[in-house]
């Protein structure tokens, strides 16, 4: 028996069954079978000209989806089913990790078994790609520990797609005539409805495609009375439990209000619709229900109140409004981008200040990275010259006592960056800043590129969303230097940034406290941050996922820090979504097993306490190597997050020690002593050479030299072998 059956089901629509049976032929998995419930002939033969594995159930044209996933269903013999419509996407690796996580339900499970698992997915139009959906905050709220509904009825506000669930196949067959129906999202909230427990996978394992309305047939007005029929069942299924009752309550009269307020329907069926919403919202409303304040709640009193002209005027008036107010904004924005221009082409005008830097980091955070490595060395070196950070408004507060600053958007921010010689960033300086002849612009980068960047995001819907190639090539052609820490991220900067500047090969100017640091610094990095002597401090500090909403933890942290036990403290680089105080890690973080340092800054410093990093493809792995210190690569969803985002080699076949891919292995990796064996210190040696190749300390001497004294290459300091570095103590080492 199969771990997982997926059933494709429906017709070939536009052609693209033909890449989603392609991507599932591409990475085929020995726990799943994949069955093609093919609605007419196109279906059929495309399914029958793929692998010979794969069942191909042919049903004539105009079957229905609910009668095909039937179909698929009668001839599935997995433990758990996932239903995947012919016009949809898998994801890379999406297959692999439900079978997983369904086998790990299945091996854990003590009571009750879990019926339904959630997934998050992204969204693609014809129009876009891979979009990330809202749900995954919700998925990751939720956990990893299977509940009941009523334990978390705010699951019901996740997208109602059936493809976003994937299904025990015993609780399908038990309920299989109320799920099939040919409305999906009924069947959607159905299943969660009627399951006994279910379980959440925050992560994107399903791809919704849109196809584009006008290449559809077009819908009778009177289906929209549907919705109506929808809710009310489902407000049925639920009359008996109050919480989810409240939820779909909500959801009701939300989306019954913005189909009436966003659709043109003629004025007959409108008022129909109108009319048989307001009874729906009165029967169902829960019994000391509050609507919502504002707008919003007065829309819904006129629903229930059943008031369809009151409602007409009051969406008339508010467009007005709207309207108005738009105007108001448009033109202060308008008559202060003028002022903006005057002010800023006045300071053009006038000589350069020769001696005068102005440095920002990532989007004006504050004095952190590359940056202010080399703003403090510049001090030392040549004080002469005034440094400026451009901070925004939040973050002021936040700086060193007697920082010189100007906000973004003001009058001294431009007059600044107009008369400045120097200008220094990790990121970008805005479109409308003028290179002057005179000036210069050092482009420190913010770590080594793993994932793509630049233009070759391009060939990434997913990474390039929202990105306009053209005003970034008008930025990188303003760059005069370009700081590099590698052999390796010179080549990608010249392939994914095209331009005139020169390459600095002089090292990361951030890590040379990896060199210069003291034993009484780790100890005093690790004072700060409270971890007690004899403590092994592991530091878990993950990557953004470019179709993923928010940070979604991938990680159970309470059941990893009770797998490693009370000598190990897990130092957690990013938002977790820890849940009421009955969560399971509330005790570890009194007791210090566990600490949020997400907002805590100079990243250095952690890296310096840390006996070992825990990572999956962030940059933070290149600059922790310089202190040769464990790094274990947690890899648990690579084939995605090489797909959609694009990468510039293969981290699997050349990580810097251990490589993770669930999280019992990567237990079983410091449980076992692998994270620091033999093994484990050869690849971190190979991929020191390759990725520490110009850090050795100077790196920030080497470039303020360079750039604001004007020495020449020859006269830098020479980069230092790396057999003759010596990095900054461990933390073993700092207390023998």
């Amino acid at each position: 028996m199969p771990q997982l059956s997926i059933i494709v089901y429906g017709p070939n629509a536009q052609g693209h069954l033909t890449e989603l049976l392609d991507s599932l032929e591409a990475r085929p998995l020995p726990d799943a079978e994949v069955i093609v419930a093919a609605v007419g002939d196109w279906a059929r033969e495309t399914a029958e000209g793929h692998s010979p594995e794969t069942v191909v159930v042919s049903l004539p044209d105009g079957t229905g989806d609910a009668a095909a996933r039937a179909a698929g269903a009668a001839r599935a013999s997995g433990r758990w089913l996932h239903f995947v419509h012919a016009k949809d996407g898998l994801p890379a690796g999406a297959s692999r990790l439900i079978a997983e996580r369904t086998a790990e339900l299945d091996d854990t499970a003590t009571g009750a078994p879990v019926d339904v698992l959630l997934l998050d997915h992204v969204t693609t139009t014809w129009q876009t790609a891979a979009a990330t959906s809202r749900d995954g905050r919700l998925l990751a709220g939720a956990g990893r520990a299977d509940l009941a509904l009523n334990e978390a009825a705010d699951l019901l506000r996740l997208t109602p797609l059936l493809g976003t669930r994937a299904l025990r196949t015993a609780f399908w067959r038990a309920h299989e005539e109320q799920l099939t129906t040919e409305d999906e999202p009924y069947a959607a909230h159905a299943a969660l409805l009627h399951a006994d427990r279910v379980a959440c996978l925050n992560q994107v394992a399903y791809e919704h495609r849109k196809l584009r309305p006008e290449s559809l047939p077009q819908l009778a007005p009177e289906v929209r009375f549907a919705l109506i029929d929808r809710y009310e069942s489902l407000l049925s299924l639920a009359k008996d439990r109050r919480a989810t009752r409240a939820v779909l309550y909500d959801l009701m009269v939300r989306d019954l209000v913005r189909t009436f307020a966003g659709e043109d329907l003629p004025d007959a069926v409108a008022r129909e619709f109108f009319r048989r919403a307001s009874v729906a919202a009165v029967r169902w409303r829960p019994e000391g229900h509050e609507r919502p304040a504002g707008i919003e709640g007065v829309r819904h009193a006129l629903l229930e109140e059943g008031a369809y002209t009151k409602y007409r005027a009051f969406q008339a008036a508010n467009r007005s409004r709207r309207a108005a107010k738009k105007a108001v904004r448009t033109r202060k924005r308008q008559l202060g981008a003028k002022l903006r221009d005057q002010q800023y082409h006045r300071a053009l005008s006038r000589p350069v200040d020769p001696n005068l830097a102005v440095f920002a980091a990532y989007w004006e955070r504050g004095v952190s990275c590359n940056p202010a490595a080399i703003a403090a060395k510049l001090a030392e070196l040549a004080p002469h010259i005034r440094r400026v950070w451009v901070v925004n408004k939040e973050n002021a507060a936040l700086l060193p006592p007697g920082t010189d600053h100007v906000i973004p958007g003001t009058r001294s921010y431009w007059e600044t960056l107009a008369a400045a010689k120097y200008l220094v960033n990790n990121v970008n300086f805005p479109n409308a800043v003028v290179k002057r002849p005179e000036a210069i612009h050092l482009q420190t980068h913010h770590g080594t590129p793993l994932k793509r960047m630049g233009l070759d995001q391009m060939e990434h819907p997913a990474a390039a969303k929202g990105l306009d190639f053209a005003a970034l090539l008008a930025r990188i052609d303003k760059w005069d230097y370009s700081v590099s820490a590698n052999s390796h991220s010179t080549r990608m900067w010249e392939r994914a940034y095209p331009a005139r500047y020169t390459s600095l090969d002089h090292g990361y100017p951030r890590n040379d406290v990896f060199y210069s640091a003291t034993a009484a610094d780790v100890r005093a990095a690790r004072e700060r941050l409270g971890i007690a002597p004899g403590k092994t401090a592991v530091l878990y500090a993950p990557t953004h996922r470019d179709y993923e909403a928010g940070f979604t933890p991938r990680l159970d942290l309470a059941a990893l820090a009770d797998r490693l036990g009370e000598d190990t403290v897990l130092l957690v680089r990013a938002h977790y979504f820890y849940g009421g105080a009955a969560s399971p890690l509330t005790g570890l973080r009194r007791s210090g097993r566990i600490i949020d340092v997400s907002s805590y800054d100079p990243v250095e410093e952690l890296c310096l306490a840390a006996d070992a990093l825990v990572t999956d493809y962030s940059s933070i792995m290149f600059d922790y190597a310089n202190l040769d210190r464990p790094i274990v690569v947690y890899a648990d969803d690579w084939e995605t997050y090489r797909t959609t985002r694009g990468v510039y080699f293969d981290l699997m076949t050349e990580a810097p020690g251990q490589v993770a891919r669930t999280q019992e292995e990567l237990a079983q990796i410091f449980l076992s002593g692998n994270w620091r064996d033999e093994s484990a210190a050869k690849a971190r040696a190979a991929f020191r050479r390759r990725f520490c190749e110009y850090d050795d300390g100077r790196a920030a001497e080497r470039v303020v030299r360079r750039v604001f004294l004007g020495e020449p290459e020859e006269a830098l300091p020479p980069v230092l072998p790396i057999e003759e570095r010596t990095p900054a103590p461990t933390p073993e080492e700092a207390t023998a």
